[in-house]
């Protein structure tokens, strides 16, 4: 009786602990979400990142539109800036055969969130045009901040469940709630935080049903919606849904078929076809960054002929064999690149990309929506952070230890490495192929990154407090992290280097706490010892 009495204070205990953590860090987050302001105190959007997504809610929510064109014009009545303008935008022809912008931001969770803003628009009466202050810190409220409380209460039934000491499950839980980087991005509305939410959702469904032998349809089911949702936020996390279809379809080939795959299925579809709606097209924008196919070709020295119109007048009945057609009123100029040029018709709305290849220029058919006239992401516009790490040593340093270091700036990881390697040999074998594939899913990814990204894409994520493309594993890294917990908790001495560890990792979530679009504190003291350019 004594020694049940003892248990049940121990949990109760534990579980105080966790509600104050909890409690603590969503106060926090509200508190910061209630006074957000952008640096020129005219919205609540902290970066062109959030702006781009902000400006999809408002098209639609006040135009029915994904066009963004008269959102990015608009102008802050008293600074006249435009205030809502973004760089993370695309241009391509739209269904009504003329140019349009749009966001570069996959659709699907934007146009959620635009039916969040029709709400408050049709029951509280507010709007982003006279209300922005107001709409945007409550739309950010709700959309991460409620979703966090849940995060946090399936990861306290998790830790709770595969944890084995009273210290390192709380421990476990104070990283969750202050140590890692999800929390500061609560604050602007990201991919990171819907992904990382939805990958922990999946598995709180999904492991037992794996290690049980859960067979309850409903499971399959949130398993399937979540993971699907989690690579419709971050591509690579695509992969953690390969991985989960193979174990839910081991598990249970029937369930899986009934349950994993129609909710997998419902997000897949909502993801292309929102896209369609938004861009006339099922792939999304970031797969339209190349010129496309080569529709006929003519002689280089016809450029300088007739200011063009040579050019025009000989690939007018080759581009009709390919069913395009070129009015009168089309232009040839220049681009900002040596050897290219693009074909513009303001009468169909179309485009052709014109470059240079040997004595020959390709018209090609226009397929680079990030290309048009002051687009930041053209050659020589990129600033900073942004032009790319030119090495792949000096990338993969600053990803892992470095300035943007996975390791470095978050040094609970360190702990959730050991984690992941005590797992991995364990005699007891419960969390063995959890470990396997969250080892295998970081490997993968980190390669993905590191090694098959080219210079354009080699910057960290752009200007952010970390290295935000591996933000998703967090939950995973949590729970690998648990087995060194419950060793640290052994002794005072080891519990005192976790404390450490714990307050380290929290500094640096804690850093950008008021704009998480900014550089990592390692990064801007390297700059101040002027060791970075």
């Amino acid at each position: 009786m004594v020694a049940t009495n003892t248990l049940l204070t121990r949990k109760q205990m534990r579980n105080t602990v966790y509600f104050v953590l909890i409690a603590s860090s969503i106060g926090v987050m509200i508190g910061r979400i209630a006074s957000i302001t952008a640096s020129t105190g005219e919205t609540a959007m902290l970066s062109a990142n959030d702006r781009s997504r902000w400006c999809t809610i408002r098209a639609l929510g006040d135009e029915g539109t994904y066009e963004i064109d008269n959102v990015v014009q608009l102008r802050h009545p008293e600074t006249k800036r435009r205030h809502w303008y973004t760089i993370d935008m695309v241009r391509h022809q739209g269904k009504d055969d003329r140019q349009h912008y749009y966001s570069s931001k996959p659709a699907l969770f934007p146009t959620l969130l635009a039916w969040e803003y029709w709400a408050l628009k049709t029951y509280v009466g507010v709007d982003l045009d006279q209300d922005t202050f107001y709409v945007q810190r409550l739309m950010i409220g709700v959309t991460n901040v409620i979703p966090l409380a849940i995060y946090f209460i399936l990861l306290v039934r998790l830790v709770e469940r595969l944890g084995s000491s009273d210290w390192g499950r709380m421990f476990a839980v104070a990283a969750a709630t202050w140590g890692t980087f999800l929390t500061t991005f609560a604050v602007t509305l990201n991919n990171h935080l819907p992904a990382a939410i939805s990958v922990l959702i999946a598995i709180h469904a999904a492991l037992p049903i794996w290690q049980d032998g859960a067979r309850s349809l409903p499971r399959f089911i949130v398993a399937g919606v979540f993971s699907a949702f989690a690579a419709a936020n971050e591509l690579p996390a695509l992969s953690f849904l390969i991985v989960l279809t193979g174990a839910m379809l081991i598990r249970s080939p029937l369930r899986a078929l009934l349950g994993f795959f129609p909710g997998a299925a419902l997000v897949v579809a909502g993801f292309f076809y929102t896209n369609h709606l938004a861009h006339n097209d099922w792939w999304p924008p970031y797969a339209h960054r190349q010129d496309g196919s080569i529709l006929t070709q003519v002689e280089k020295n016809m450029s300088k002929a007739n200011g063009g119109l040579a050019i025009l007048n000989k690939i007018r009945p080759d581009l009709a064999d390919h069913n395009e057609t070129l009015s009168s009123n089309a232009t040839l100029k220049a681009e900002h690149e040596a050897g290219r040029w693009v074909i513009d018709d303001p009468e169909t709305g179309k485009r052709f990309a014109v470059v240079e290849s040997g004595s020959q220029l390709e018209i090609r058919r226009w397929d680079n929506w990030y290309r048009y006239d002051g687009s930041y992401w053209t050659s020589g516009k990129k600033v900073g952070i942004d032009q790319g790490e030119s090495l792949r040593a000096d990338y993969a340093f600053h990803v892992l230890i470095g300035h943007h270091g996975i390791l470095s700036l978050t040094p609970l990881w360190g702990f959730s490495l050991i984690g992941m390697m005590i797992l991995l040999v364990a005699r007891e074998r419960k969390l063995r192929g959890f470990a396997a594939m969250v080892t295998t899913l970081t490997v993968v990814c980190l390669v993905f990154y590191i090694f098959f990204r080219d210079i354009e894409d080699r910057n960290y994520g752009g200007v952010s407090c970390a290295f935000r493309w591996m933000f998703w594993f967090t939950p995973l890294w949590l729970i690998c992290l648990l087995p060194v917990a419950d060793w640290l908790a052994s002794n005072r001495v080891l519990r005192g280097v976790g404390l450490v560890v714990l307050c380290l990792s929290s500094a640096s979530a804690m850093y950008a706490a008021g704009n998480p679009w900014s550089h990592p504190w390692l990064y801007d003291y390297l700059r101040y010892l002027q060791l970075l350019s």
